[in-house]
């Protein structure tokens, strides 16, 4: 938000303040102290402005801002507080607090700048404020130190008021808490701390203590406090006596709490009379309290009588909506016959509440009275209120009713309410009332549900009707509301009623006045059962009238009834028009067949014909022969339904017949023409069964034509062997164009059968189908049959029928003809039998007759399918060997040498040498792949395939001599090349270098390379590669050549390879020669590439430690330092090896190792100079110092201490700590735990081992502990160890300790008197433990003062038990206190006891005249007496003046001769008895005087009545006015309103 100022660069920023209107802001940081002192840490603060955007540099270290409302101001003034504490020049410390004023406002009084010292006591020299906060709601500022000092000021004067330490831990932060009026504090420990000013205390204190009784008077005012009234008083008498009685007012309008805003005081101003042309005082009292704020119940009644006796009401109202007044039933009841409305809003306010309701009963507004009762509590008499209502205002009446139903629980019963109106025959309202109550429908209100429907049913049925459809109400009788439904005509409502079967019998046939969707809705409320008995009785009374009814019944709770039951009732009473009303919506969901059945049947007999074909037609689930039966014995006028059943369910021959035996010819015509001609064959079958006429039959026919399906036609007529008769139709089928195969297949047959020129139609005929004719023409003529199959290509069949009659000629031209592979696959499969005949006639007629090529491939890829070799070869050499059209054919010459390799290998070379048309290449390759060597190299060598010989020779035939020859032969460089490769492979390097210069070939460099390594012969390695360099410029030529110089040592070729321009990898080179050992090679390679780590690797392994050590700092890696560093140590080069390991420690992950390395080598002293010279490093980090001190923790634990407590803040203290375990460091181990703020551990450390602990150092560590177990185990170790000592523990820990359970613990260990003064100091507790302890010590050591001061200060304790002890103390001292003991628990009687029995009669006076039991007293005077102890039979008298009745004290004294030892109490009693009568007659002078005072004030209120009009214009502004005057208590101006926050915090007021 804005730019620091330079006085906060480099400081610690610790608070930033705002103030509330956001316009000023602060910034606080601290830094370190100056060198004069230090210790002090110094505050610096920047105030910036908003509004100026400037900022001002200011020393301080708290601040805070706060408003303050300065005497005669309209507005708040903006203050800043802060607190400073500065070393001055002469080193003096200089601590203060400043209050100033921010932006001061033109026409404003300043705020005066103040200023106060914070005193900080001796202890508290270098402690300083770290947070302030100042309290709205006292005026007061907080300002709290670090080391938890509190400090508390006045804002107003900077007064201070308060100073405590308020925490024993530092505190860090801190917060406002303006609800309290105080501030939280966070200490170190974690504790939350509310501080706030002890509201009760804090004005007593000021006035008292400091003496200051302006500041008291400024704070009670400022915060409502109480504690000022003995301050107020004086002060408001002092100048109502001098007669300012304005300045009277105002303070008694701003007293704290009210104090003199009572009657006494009004009554005062009322008593002094108004000076002319002056408001009166009692006037202006009012006006300033107005201006205050609210004025209480008995002001405003004051003030409500003066305006209306002037009659100005209108103020009231003023004042009532500005919220001025006070109400109370006083004031309500003096506005009620001016303005009743204003009453009742008093009344409201005041919470008069029956004066309230009975306002808002007159008003008839019982909505809102019902309300303001529920609001307020309040209940009113409601009888009372019903009674007086229902004269005038029955609804009124109605609505009170309600109210008092919806209380719980209800003033008034409900029968009682309702009897009210109906004594006034009010059914309505009683019925409006009723229902209200009724709508939870609970059970207890069974008879009031009862009796409103009673009222109605009787009076208005159509009411009740409503009521019941509502079903609101459940708890009714019953029975007898169904009764009184039934007489009512509600017949519906008297069945949902009823709960006898009879009853709904009876009531349900009244159909003629029940809605029938009702009544069917009512049937599904009844069971099975009770429903079937009502069905019957409807069916029973009027079947006519109630079928519909009972079919509609049924139909909506079939699931329930059963369509059984239904079904069986209905044709009990033969309704077969009941059936079909009811079985016509069944069927719709039902799947029954004998329901189905039943319809049609019902349908069929109630004459609905068209329902019958419907249900035929569309049904799936009747019974069709049943059905077929049932139609056929009917005899319908109409066939159309028995068409259904026989068409759908295949009885066409049923019912041709029956059409055919009952001369319904036009039903056949009919059924075949139209309904489904695809049947027609089956009727004509059935028809010719029945012996029809033929021309019927062709009339029928050829009625149909191309409908008619031709295939079962002919099967149908040919099974009678009737086909002929089929001649005229087939025919004239044909003519019309058909194309059908049935038809051809038809003529054919017919053909075929009267053997007219068959051959003709089948070779002729396009339509016939070839599998059906010739399956008809294989038992025939099989010739014919292969025709039709071969016009088909049926090849199956073919086949079949040609090895069935061995026409094997025939098979074998149409298997070379067909050319279709899987024909092939089929005949010459291994399941076969006739394969062999195929075969011969193949190979020696139907192949040489073929001339088509293509015939001739497929047939030989056919034999090469089927794997048959030998047939393959024979069928070739026919075709390629013997002068045929085919003999040149390449891809035969190919397949015949080709099989021969496969199936003959002696005949390949007598074919190769006979063929020249072949492909050699691939020949060739396939006799290499079949190991037919020297035949494929004769093949190669016939074709000039060099390099593919050569191959052969060296993979196939490896023969090297051979190649060798070869290649002289031929002299080509790709066949030296070849058989440098395979010089290669076996390993003969030099060899294959020469070939390899022949061929000029450097592409194999990689295998050479390879081979020479693996053979290691570098020297031809390095011939080859100068001559591949030549020609390749790889990086691996050139590196393997750099590598292949450092093998051979040739260190001076290897420097000048590497001042030459070259692609070598140096560094995979240099490691190479490394780990092989050449560390001379790899030094010149790694100097080359300036790889410094490497080099320092290699300079190791030469011993050059010192050039290994430089190249190690050029490197400067871990990794590198570490290997020179171990490699020192090894060679015990020391002073190298600590440099190396400075360079490693001071990186954290390398420590570790470094200090695992020299300990595993046993160089302690060495590893510790090496860790104290790393703690000097600038980059020294906390391993350093963790590490240092667990060597020093193992090999010199002298030093461990010195070390720990120079480095305790830079060290890993958990290492340390495990490490001092180990080596059981114990003082050391607690000195730890301290610093790591486990102090439950160094506490126990110290209890465990005596040589870790020390007294001092103990209880600073106990205080701090955090498990309140340690303490008592630090008492038990104490107790043992330390007993002299223990006291000065139990000091420390008093606050942290139960003292009971201390107390406990010494008396188990017998040393309770060890601790007697710890358990006086504690005693202040007043724990029964701690009491019992110090009782019992005092018993023991006979203190029966010390005993007696206990009792008296401490209660806590078993008092009964310990005054037993006492008693039987053989001390006397001790049995007073006994008898004391008694007294104290109302055991008078003891007490007395006691006393009497030890002669102490003084303290037997003394206890009963303290006990106030009269028996008791005169007892002890009656014992006395028998005594004749005279002397303390008068002192009983004096002592027990009080308790003792006068004619008991006369009666014994006459009677024992005692009167002059008794003269005394007689006249004390005498002068008791007449000071009585004398203040009686002195009361009733002042009553008479009161009387007379009271009639003078009468007539004086009568003379001021008319003194009010002049103070309107000072105090209370007309109607209409504003009123902007903003003074102290209003809520425009001052603190006066306020309201004061109970709370007591924390912090108790005390001293300063």
């Amino acid at each position: 938000m804005f730019d620091r100022t330079a006085n906060l660069n480099g400081n610690q920023i610790i608070a930033y303040r705002a103030s509330n209107d956001m316009k000023w802001f602060t910034l606080i940081g601290i830094a370190p102290g100056d060198p004069a002192r230090p210790q002090l840490v110094k505050g610096n603060m920047q105030l910036y402005s908003m509004e100026q955007q400037r900022s001002q540099a200011l020393e301080a270290h708290a601040a805070a801002f706060s408003t303050h409302q300065v005497q005669g101001n309209t507005v708040k003034s903006q203050v800043v507080a802060f607190a400073q504490k500065t070393v001055q020049p002469d080193g003096q410390i200089s601590s203060k607090l400043h209050v100033i004023e921010l932006g001061a406002q033109a026409g404003q009084t300043p705020f005066t700048k103040k200023n106060a010292e914070l005193f900080f006591p001796p202890d508290f020299a270098d402690d300083f404020p770290v947070s302030m906060h100042i309290s709205e709601k006292y005026g007061v500022i907080y300002v709290v130190t670090k080391n938890g000092l509190l400090f508390v000021y006045d804002l107003e004067t900077a007064t201070a008021i308060y100073r405590n330490k308020v925490s024993n831990d530092p505190i860090f932060i801190a917060c406002g808490s303006p609800s309290t009026g105080g501030f939280y504090a966070v200490n170190r420990r974690g504790q939350v701390l509310l501080m706030n000013l002890n509201e009760a205390a804090v004005v007593p204190f000021i006035s008292g203590q400091l003496n200051n009784i302006e500041l008291a008077l400024s704070l009670a005012q400022r915060g409502n406090l109480p504690g000022a009234e003995a301050l107020v008083m004086p002060k408001f008498d002092m100048l109502f006596n001098s007669g300012n009685f304005k300045g009277a007012a105002e303070l008694a309008a701003d007293s704290p709490k009210g104090v003199l805003r009572t009657k006494e005081t009004i009554a005062r101003f009322q008593a002094v009379p108004a000076q002319p042309g002056q408001n009166s005082p009692l006037l202006q009292y009012f006006g300033i309290c107005l201006q205050r704020g609210k004025l209480n119940a008995f002001e405003a009644v004051e003030l409500a009588r003066l305006v209306l006796q002037q009659n100005k009401k209108q103020l009231l109202d003023t004042w009532m909506a500005e919220d001025k007044l006070d109400c109370s039933e006083e004031l309500g009841d003096m506005l009620q016959q001016v303005d009743p409305d204003m009453a009742l809003r008093v009344w409201i306010k005041a919470r008069a509440n029956p004066k309230v309701v009975a306002a808002l009963a007159t008003k008839g507004e019982f909505e809102k009275m019902g309300k303001y009762c529920e609001m307020a509590g309040y209940k009113p008499d409601y009888t009372y209120l019903l009674q007086s209502t229902l004269m005038h205002n029955p609804q009124g009446a109605v609505n009170i009713a309600i109210q008092i139903g919806a209380q719980n629980p209800p003033p008034l019963d409900f029968n009682t309410v309702a009897d009210l109106f109906l004594q006034r025959n009010m059914i309505r309202e009683a019925t409006s009332f009723l229902l209200d109550v009724l709508k939870n429908d609970l059970p207890e209100q069974a008879g009031l549900q009862t009796k409103v429907l009673e009222i109605n049913l009787v009076t208005f049925p159509n009411v009740a009707d409503a009521i019941l459809a509502q079903g609101k109400l459940s708890h009714y009788d019953r029975p007898r509301v169904a009764q009184l439904c039934e007489k009512a005509g509600l017949y519906m409502r008297a069945l949902q009623h009823y709960s006898d079967v009879s009853d709904l019998k009876r009531c349900c046939v009244n159909t003629h006045a029940i809605e029938p969707q009702a009544l069917i809705e009512w049937f599904g409320t009844l069971s099975r059962e009770w429903a079937l008995d009502c069905v019957k009785e409807l069916l029973t009374v009027n079947m006519r009238q109630n079928l519909q009814m009972v079919v509609n019944v049924c139909k909506e709770y079939t699931e329930q009834l059963t369509a059984e039951s239904i079904i069986a009732l209905l044709e009990n009473f033969k309704t077969y028009e009941g059936l079909f009303l009811y079985l016509g919506a069944y069927i719709t969901t039902n799947e029954d067949s004998e329901a189905h059945f039943k319809y049609i049947e019902a349908a069929a007999k109630t004459g609905q014909i068209k329902e019958v074909e419907r249900v035929t037609r569309e049904s799936n689930f009747y019974d069709p022969e049943k059905a077929k039966v049932f139609l056929m014995e009917a005899k319908l006028p109409d066939a159309r339904p028995l068409i259904n059943v026989c068409d759908r369910f295949n009885f066409v021959g049923d019912l041709a017949a029956y059409l055919y035996q009952n001369n319904m010819m036009r039903y056949i015509e009919g059924y075949v023409q139209k309904v489904n001609p695809s049947n027609a064959p089956l009727v004509v079958g059935a028809l010719l069964d029945q012996e029809c006429p033929e021309d019927f039959l062709k009339n029928l026919i050829l009625s149909v034509r191309s409908l008619l399906p031709v295939g079962p036609l002919v099967e149908e007529v040919g099974k009678r062997n009737r086909l002929k008769m089929l001649t005229p139709f087939l025919e004239h089928l044909v003519s019309e164009g058909s194309t059908d195969a049935q038809v051809h297949n038809a003529l054919g047959m017919i053909l075929i059968d009267s053997n007219s020129n068959p051959e003709h139609f089948l070779t002729t005929n396009e339509h016939y189908d070839s599998k059906v004719i010739g399956k008809y023409c294989e038992k025939r003529d099989p010739n014919l049959a292969c025709v039709a199959y071969k016009r088909g290509s049926c090849d199956v069949e073919l086949v079949e029928v040609t090895n069935k009659n061995s026409l094997f000629k025939v098979q074998s031209r149409y298997v070379v003809e067909r050319m279709n592979t899987d024909l092939w696959e089929h005949v010459l499969s291994d399941d076969n039998p006739h394969r062999r005949q195929l075969i011969d006639q193949v190979v020696s007629t139907a192949l040489p007759e073929s001339k088509n090529p293509e015939q001739v491939s497929v047939t030989v890829k056919a034999f090469m399918t089927a794997e048959m070799p030998q047939e393959l070869i024979e069928l070739l050499e026919k075709i390629v060997l013997q002068n045929s059209a085919f003999s040149n054919n390449p891809n035969l010459q190919n397949l015949l040498i080709l099989t021969a390799i496969k199936a003959d290998k002696t005949r390949v070379m007598d074919y190769v040498n006979r063929l020249d048309a072949f492909n050699g290449p691939e020949v060739g390759e396939i006799a290499v792949g079949n190991e037919l060597y020297e035949e494929a190299l004769c093949i190669f060598k016939k074709f000039d395939l060099h390099v593919d010989a050569m191959k052969v020779l060296l993979e196939s035939i490896e023969s090297l001599e051979r190649g060798v020859e070869y290649a002289t032969k031929v002299d080509l460089p790709e066949v030296w090349s070849q058989l440098a490769k395979a010089q290669v492979a076996h390993g003969d390097v030099g060899a294959a270098v020469a070939s390899y210069i022949k061929a000029q070939d450097s592409s194999d460099y990689s295998a050479v390379i390879d081979v020479a390594k693996r053979c290691d012969d570098y020297d031809a390695l390095v011939k080859y590669l100068v001559m591949t360099r030549k020609k390749v410029k790889e990086a691996r030529v050139d590196t393997e050549l750099c590598y292949a110089y450092a093998r051979v040592n040739s260190l001076g070729d290897l420097e000048e390879f590497i001042a030459m321009p070259n692609a070598a990898n140096r560094t995979t080179v240099g490691d190479r020669c490394f780990d092989e050992g050449l560390y001379e090679a790899s030094k010149v390679l790694y100097t080359s590439d300036s790889n410094w780590g490497r080099l320092s690797s290699t300079l190791v392994k030469l011993h050059q430690f010192q050039a290994a050590v430089d190249a190690a700092r050029k490197a400067n890696t871990s990794r590198t330092w570490k290997e020179v560093c171990f490699a020192c140590v090894d060679e015990d080069e020391f002073r190298l090896a600590q440099l190396c390991g400075l360079n490693i420690i001071v990186q954290a992950d390398e420590l570790e190792e470094i200090s695992d390395y020299y300990q595993g080598c046993g160089k302690f002293q060495e590893l510790l100079s090496l860790m104290e010279a790393g703690v000097g490093l600038e980059r020294a980090h906390m391993g350093i110092f963790t590490e240092l001190g667990i060597l020093y923790a193992k090999h010199r634990p002298e030093k461990l201490m010195e070390h720990l407590k120079l480095f305790s803040t830079r060290v890993n203290i958990p290492r340390l700590i495990r490490a001092c375990e180990e080596m059981q460091a114990w003082k050391e181990l607690s000195f730890l735990y301290v610093a790591y703020d486990e102090y439950d551990n160094a506490a126990g450390v110290m209890m465990q081992h005596p040589d870790a602990w020390e007294h001092v150092a103990f209880k600073d560590v106990c205080v701090k502990c955090a498990n309140v177990e340690v303490y008592y185990k630090a008492l038990t170790f104490y107790l043992h160890d330390h007993p002299t000592q223990l006291n000065d523990l139990l000091t420390v820990l008093t606050s942290r300790i139960d003292h009971s359970r201390v107390v406990d613990l010494l008396r188990k260990a017998g040393h309770l008197s060890l601790v007697k003064p710890y358990l006086s100091a504690v005693q202040i507790t007043n724990l029964n433990a701690v009491n019992d302890a110090v009782n019992q010590m005092c018993i023991e050591e006979e203190d029966f003062e010390g005993l007696r001061h206990s009792i008296d200060m401490y209660d806590n304790f078993d008092q009964i038990s310990l005054a037993l002890r006492c008693e039987k103390h053989e001390l006397m001292e001790f049995r007073r206190i006994a008898s004391y003991i008694y007294q104290k628990n109302n055991r008078w009687k003891q007490s007395v006891e006691l006393a009497k029995k030890d002669g102490l009669f003084k303290d037997s006076m003394e206890a009963a005249a303290q006990s106030g039991d009269r028996a008791i007293a005169e007892e002890l005077l009656t014992f006395f007496v028998a005594e004749k102890n005279k002397e303390c039979f008068s002192a009983c008298l004096y002592t027990c003046y009080d308790l003792l009745r006068p004619d008991v004290v006369f009666e014994l004294a006459w009677m024992n001769g005692l009167m002059d030892f008794a003269m005394p109490y007689v006249i004390q009693f005498m002068r008791e008895y007449t000071g009585k009568v004398d203040t009686l007659i002195a009361d009733k002078k002042e009553r008479n005087a009161e009387k007379v005072t009271a009639a003078k004030e009468a007539q004086e209120q009568q003379m001021n009545q008319n003194m009010y009009a002049q103070l309107l214009p000072a105090a209370l502004p007309a109607p209409g006015m504003e009123y902007n005057q903003a003074g102290p208590g209003t809520p425009g101006g001052g603190m006066g309103g306020m309201q004061g926050v109970g709370g007591g915090g924390y912090m108790q007021v005390g001293g300063y």
